[in-house]
């Protein structure tokens, strides 16, 4: 069998700031606790839902993979390499479509208080394979996932 993908490698580093009218603890939980992160991780309308796991811990593992109407099968497989309680989060993450392994990133979380709540800051940087994605793609569909958090913490649907 002859592999016909072109091998590249594109590198790609975004920021998202956002702040929100909640303790920086409650902004934690969002991540930390697997059915509050399924309420806004993943999920729009068209997706069926596949495997899902998560071991929240240094070291620990989560898998969210589903299928975007039926065509387009999406696995997320992260792995925690740092955790501080309310302050800070670090994984890496890689990413596969219908089975091709499209990026390796590495994501931070900050949960910083203010008086009003919490400022979040997202640093993602990621490595973007054999052309199936770009940064720009992947910032985009964060800055969703990040509006859905947005969304989740301040009580809007």
């Amino acid at each position: 069998m002859t592999d016909t993908v072109t091998r590249s490698v594109k590198h790609a580093q975004f920021t998202i700031e956002r702040e929100v009218p909640v303790a920086p603890a409650v902004a934690f939980q969002a991540f930390a606790d697997p059915a509050i992160k399924s309420a806004w991780f993943g999920g729009e309308e068209g997706w069926e839902q596949g495997e899902v796991s998560m071991d929240f811990r240094v070291g620990g593992v989560e898998i969210n993979e589903g299928t975007f109407q039926g065509e387009m099968t999406s696995r997320f497989v992260a792995t925690y390499t740092d955790i501080v309680d309310n302050e800070r989060l670090v994984y890496t993450y890689d990413m596969w479509l219908n089975g091709a392994h499209i990026s390796t990133s590495v994501a931070t979380w900050e949960f910083a208080p203010t008086a009003t709540g919490t400022k979040l800051t997202l640093v993602e940087f990621g490595a973007h394979l054999d052309g199936y994605d770009t940064g720009a793609q992947r910032e985009e569909g964060t800055r969703e996932l990040v509006e859905n958090l947005v969304r989740y913490l301040t009580g809007r649907s």
